[in-house]
């Protein structure tokens, strides 16, 4: 009859039996099985719905100081520049006045 009822989110997307008076829709009976029947009562959304609860604690914005990828990033770096061989280079040797070499 196009009413909205609150029945929890343990039934989303689950089909239920759903008993009800017809004289009196403010309640109906709802059942699932290996739920015990419960009642649910109409859903009412004011003009004004009420306040969104706040975030938990470790889901709000935090400050942070350092990012532990940057300093693995920065450890790895550090580890390369002491296990890096020295290059030869060739510059020295090459001149251009002596083609022989």
């Amino acid at each position: 009859m196009d009413q909205k009822y609150e029945v929890g989110l343990a039934f989303i997307g689950r089909q239920v039996d759903v008993v009800y008076d017809p004289a009196s829709l403010e309640e109906l009976t709802i059942e699932f099985e290996n739920y015990a029947p419960w009642k649910a009562r109409k859903l009412v959304i004011g003009e004004r719905a009420g306040k969104r609860p706040a975030l938990p604690e470790h889901l709000q914005v935090q400050e942070v100081d350092s990012s532990r990828l940057l300093k693995a990033a920065e450890r790895k770096n550090q580890e390369r520049q002491i296990e890096q061989k020295p290059a030869v280079s060739f510059r020295a040797v090459w001149k251009e006045d002596d083609p022989s070499v």
